[in-house]
């Protein structure tokens, strides 16, 4: 049986903030490097077999900190990569809050598509590919994905049978993981979601 350990990306300055999408050279400050190294604190103990991330530079930081405890280097795979957001790459979630736009987002989002950008009902096609795609390389191994909050909330939907429409009913935080396993014969099943160190700590 595989098992999936999906983790979201650590904040950046910008997160919560900025649809930072795909723009370049956003990458962790002290308080996310911080959250990368409890979140890898707390799966230390997996038998990870492989690290696989988005190759956006927020992503393979914090790969590489969750990777280092089990002596691995995070591989690159380019299907886990954020939403293209076209136009709306950088612009302030306060002033997107603002238009028509948004609201289409909420109501309908496998149909919206991202002005100048991807379709969301894309994304949750090419998420669980790739998930299907690493399950299929390490049919009976532990391997952790890194990638950002719509692609997990797509892939996690698409593995708990919820229709893509509902995926912003998932709650993803930053740093935070959630596990999956997949047998060879039979039905996935979502064993953790949005689990985050600071509260695993606190009980």
């Amino acid at each position: 049986m595989a098992r999936l350990v999906l983790i979201r990306h650590a904040p950046t300055p910008e997160t919560g903030k900025k649809l930072t999408g795909r723009l370049p050279g956003v990458g962790l400050a002290a308080p996310g490097r911080e959250a990368a190294e409890s979140t890898a604190a707390a799966l230390s103990g997996l038998p990870l077999a492989a690290v696989y991330t988005s190759p956006l530079m927020r992503c393979r930081e914090t790969a590489r900190i969750v990777a280092a405890p089990h002596g691995l280097r995070p591989i690159p795979y380019q299907s886990l990569v954020e939403v293209d957001y076209g136009t709306w790459s950088g612009r302030s979630l306060a002033s997107l809050k603002r238009t028509k736009a948004w609201r289409s987002l909420l109501w309908a989002p496998s149909r919206f598509r991202f002005p100048g950008g991807e379709r969301l009902g894309e994304v949750a096609a090419r998420s669980a590919a790739a998930c299907e795609d690493l399950v299929a390389a390490h049919p009976d191994a532990t391997i952790a994905v890194v990638s950002h909050g719509d692609v997990i909330k797509s892939a996690l939907a698409s593995y708990l049978g919820v229709p893509a429409d509902l995926s912003h009913r998932i709650a993803v935080a930053p740093a935070s993981w959630s596990i999956v396993e997949v047998p060879a014969q039979g039905m996935p099943m979502v064993i953790a979601v949005n689990r985050v160190a600071a509260r695993e700590a606190a009980g």
